[in-house]
C-alpha cells in the first residue's frame, strides 16, 4: 500500500533547500526498484525525474538522504524535497564584474574562473549573463526580442579572461560576423603537462563529439568541423631535454568546443588541472606545485581579446593577467 500528500510551502526538513515542496510517500517493504515505486506513488513525478532527485540527494527516510534508485523500497515515510522551478528566462543577479570596457553598444570582461558563460544544467544561477542582466540593467537593448546580453563566444567554465557579449542587435550581429570570418584576435596562456611536440607549430584536425564519451569533443579522422590551433611554448620548467611542463601560448584561428583542450592533449600536453582531456598524472614535483599553487581547475587562461568594434569601427585590443592561481603555478614551476 502507498499513499502520497503535498505539502506546499517550505519545509522544515533540514534535508530540503529553502522554498522547496515536499511530497510525502508511504512505502511498505517491496522487492522492485525505489525509484519505480516512488513514480508509481507520486504520478505527478516522472521516474526520470525521481531519479534525478534521488541524485541530488533530496529524497529521504526518516531524516537519511536516499540516493540509490536500484535500493528495495522500505516500510515508511519517504520525503521528496522539490526545488522551486527555475524561471525559463535568466533573472538579473547582483555578481561583481570586472569590466574592462563598455559602451552603449557592447561590454568586455574579465571572467573569473568557476562562472559560466550563460546559464545551462548544472548552472542556472551564478552566471556571467545573470550578471550582465544586473550590470547592465535599463541599458540592454532587445536582442532577438528579449532584454538579454549577447553571449557572442563562450569560455568553459574553468577557463578565466577576456570575453565579449553584445548589448544591442547591430553589435549581436556585427561580433558574430568577426567571429564567423575568424577575423578575432585571440591569444590564450597554457600550462601543460610535458611540452608540444617540436615546441611550436600548427594543429589542424576536424573535432567533434567524442564517439566513446558524448560529454567530450575528440580529434577525428572524418566527420566533425575543421579546428585550427597556432601554438608556441613560451617557457619549459625541469630538464630541457625532457621538461614536466611548460607555458605554452595558443592563438585560435577557429573556435570549437574544448578547441584548444583537446588540441593540446593531441599534441600529448594537456593542460594541467584538466579534468577532461589531462590523461595520465603529471610527474610528482609538477603535482607539488598543482597542490601549492592550490589549482583547482584546468590551468588554461584567455589573456588577448582583439576585434574592430562592430559599430564605431574603432579597434580594440584587451590583456588579462594571469590571476592568482594561476600566478601561484608559475611560481612554483620555475623552481623546478
Amino acid at each position: 500500500m502507498t499513499d502520497a500528500g503535498l505539502a506546499l510551502g517550505e519545509d522544515d526538513d533540514d534535508l530540503a533547500a529553502p522554498g522547496a515542496q515536499v511530497l510525502e510517500v508511504r512505502l511498505g517493504v517491496g522487492a522492485g526498484r525505489l525509484d519505480r515505486a516512488l513514480a508509481d506513488a507520486a504520478p505527478t513525478l516522472s521516474r526520470a525525474r525521481i531519479q534525478a532527485l534521488l541524485t541530488e540527494g533530496a529524497v529521504s527516510l526518516g531524516g537519511v538522504a536516499i540516493t540509490d534508485a536500484a535500493a528495495k523500497p522500505q516500510d515508511g515515510l519517504y520525503r521528496i524535497a522539490i526545488p522551486p522551478a527555475i524561471p525559463a528566462t535568466p533573472q538579473p543577479e547582483s555578481i561583481p564584474l570586472t569590466v574592462l570596457f563598455e559602451d552603449a553598444d557592447l561590454i568586455v570582461v574579465d571572467k573569473p574562473a568557476g562562472m559560466a558563460a550563460h546559464p545551462a544544467p548544472g548552472s542556472w544561477t551564478g552566471t556571467l549573463v545573470n550578471a550582465l542582466l544586473a550590470h547592465c540593467g535599463p541599458s540592454l537593448s532587445g536582442i532577438g526580442g528579449v532584454a538579454r546580453p549577447g553571449i557572442v563566444h563562450r569560455l568553459d567554465k574553468d577557463t578565466s579572461g577576456v570575453l565579449v557579449a553584445a548589448k544591442t542587435d547591430a553589435a549581436h550581429r556585427g561580433l558574430a560576423e568577426l567571429f564567423a570570418r575568424h577575423d578575432i584576435e585571440r591569444a590564450y596562456v597554457a600550462f601543460v603537462r610535458a611540452a608540444p611536440r617540436g615546441g611550436s607549430g600548427i594543429i589542424r584536425t576536424l573535432l567533434g563529439r567524442s564517439p566513446r564519451d558524448r560529454k567530450k569533443m575528440a580529434v577525428l579522422a572524418r566527420g566533425g568541423r575543421e579546428a585550427v590551433t597556432h601554438y608556441r611554448m613560451e617557457q619549459a620548467y625541469g630538464p630541457p631535454q625532457k621538461p614536466l611542463a611548460a607555458r605554452v601560448l595558443c592563438r585560435l584561428e577557429t573556435g570549437r568546443t574544448h578547441q584548444i583542450r583537446v588540441h593540446l592533449a593531441h599534441l600529448g600536453a594537456p593542460c594541467l588541472g584538466d579534468p577532461l582531456y589531462g590523461a595520465g598524472a603529471p610527474a610528482a614535483a609538477v603535482r607539488a606545485a598543482m597542490e601549492e599553487a592550490g589549482l583547482a581547475r584546468q590551468a588554461l587562461h584567455a589573456a588577448v581579446l582583439g576585434f574592430v568594434h562592430p559599430v564605431s569601427g574603432e579597434r580594440l585590443r584587451f590583456e588579462s593577467p594571469l590571476p592568482e592561481d594561476l600566478q601561484r603555478l608559475q611560481a612554483a614551476l620555475e623552481l623546478l
